[in-house]
């Protein structure tokens, strides 16, 4: 049933002339804000470079060493802020593959994930199918207003989770944290990420923080947004904690899918100092390599950084425009979200407008505001979280004109269904 609800918003998209009573799409994480101008970019190296010999014949199954090495330059200029050895870099197509590799070298079938709540809700296929992972949703907080100080994830808790999943013959193999977050927007402080580096490698538990959206950061010193962040967090890579501490359990995940909004080109990337670690990663990865021509392409374009660093800012100006333009029908219908600094997301708390608190009613709610609004956005379902009627609504898969119309329609739906439900 879900399926066929999103099948038929993707084939009833919003046109102000065609299709003006049409849909919007809003469930999956896809970046559409730069596209055009990635795009120019992209046509412009094949107008005018011809194709290397190299590109038609079998190469690293990590990646060729030129992508790696314009790999490295980008995240070491961009991301991490430090110089990355090529050496440290495994690459495969998109971010499950990376997921999936990491998760079958690093685990046995039967071993356990940690993984804070709410999260990504694939990440239970992406550890488990071939790797055979269990997924352990860690509680930390059951209302949104309590993720305004940052992710309240403590030692207690890990120490706790770890206790629960050994009581249950399983092992405490992985800890997965994503920074910004997916749903939240949240990110992790340096210190807590230095202070739960030290607990996993003292347990030798493996560390691995996913930066996919890495560089989609909203600017909280916008001045219609400031007052929201009393205690801003400064965003770090945790690429930084790594190459300080050379650690065979502290890992990164990145990929080119978010910040880039290139999901289609299939570009994961695994970034680690555990030396067997990145050589079992190329003996498997055959199947998962990337396609020589997309390397070759994408190493063109991050080898500009002067046309990357023109492009990142002109993205995070337009997705500080979406978030804005979001942000202030939540703020207008004093609906609780939690305040994001990065991500595609906004992560917000529609529990008022149901009669029960169940399962059953938010998938009611869910349906009820496609039905009204022909606005598709993601229910709590997957995210393993403990509260009912949490919505992710992703704010980059539609143009802001789009957005505003968007939210016209929504801010009428909420006023009408907050009056009938009180």
């Amino acid at each position: 049933m879900d399926l066929e609800i999103y099948n038929e918003a993707i084939q009833n998209r919003y046109h102000p002339s065609f299709k003006p009573e049409g849909t919007f799409p809003m469930t999956v994480a896809e970046n559409h804000l730069c596209w055009e101008m990635l795009r120019d970019k992209m046509q412009e190296i094949s107008r005018n470079q011809e194709i290397p010999e190299w590109v038609a014949s079998y190469g690293d199954p990590a990646g060729v060493l030129t992508f790696r090495e314009a790999i490295s330059g980008f995240l070491g200029e961009f991301l991490v802020k430090d110089k990355i050895d090529p050496n440290t870099l495994a690459c495969s197509v998109g971010a499950t593959s990376v997921i999936e590799m990491t998760s079958f070298l690093l685990g046995e079938s039967g071993d356990t994930a940690v993984i804070p709540a709410p999260s990504y809700p694939v990440y239970t296929a992406d550890i488990g199918v071939m790797a055979g992972l269990k997924r352990f949703d860690l509680q930390t907080h059951h209302e949104v207003s309590e993720l305004a100080d940052g992710f309240p994830v403590t030692l207690s808790h890990l120490e706790n989770a770890k206790k629960d999943i050994e009581e249950k013959g399983s092992r405490f193999r992985m800890l997965i944290l994503t920074s910004p977050d997916n749903p939240t927007g949240g990110i992790y402080s340096e210190n807590q990420l230095i202070q739960i580096a030290d607990w996993c490698e003292k347990e030798e538990i493996h560390l691995i923080v996913n930066e996919i959206y890495g560089l989609t950061l909203i600017d909280i010193d916008h001045p219609e947004i400031r007052k929201d962040y009393p205690k801003a967090i400064e965003f770090k890579s945790f690429g930084g904690i790594m190459k300080e501490r050379k650690s065979p359990y502290l890992h990164l995940w990145y990929s080119l899918s978010k910040d880039f909004g290139i999901s289609g080109y299939r570009v994961g990337i695994f970034h680690s100092y555990n030396e067997q670690l990145i050589a079992g990663y190329r003996n498997i990865g055959l199947t998962h390599a990337i396609s020589n021509h997309t390397q070759w392409l994408l190493q063109e374009v991050l080898s500009d950084q002067a046309f990357v660093k023109k492009y990142l800012k002109s993205f995070q100006q337009a997705l500080t425009k979406s978030y804005i333009i979001v942000r202030s029908t939540l703020k207008k219908l004093q609906i609780p979200f939690n305040p994001s600094y990065g991500s595609l997301f906004v992560w917000i708390d529609l529990s008022a407008l149901m009669d029960m608190q169940s399962k059953e009613a938010q998938h009611q709610l869910w349906l009820e505001i496609f039905q009204k609004t022909g606005i598709l956005i993601t229910p709590g379902n997957g995210f393993g979280h403990s509260k009912l009627g949490m919505f992710r609504v992703v704010i980059t898969s539609v143009s802001h004109t789009e957005l505003e119309v968007a939210m016209e329609r929504f801010e009428k739906f909420y006023i009408e269904k907050n009056s009938e439900t009180n």
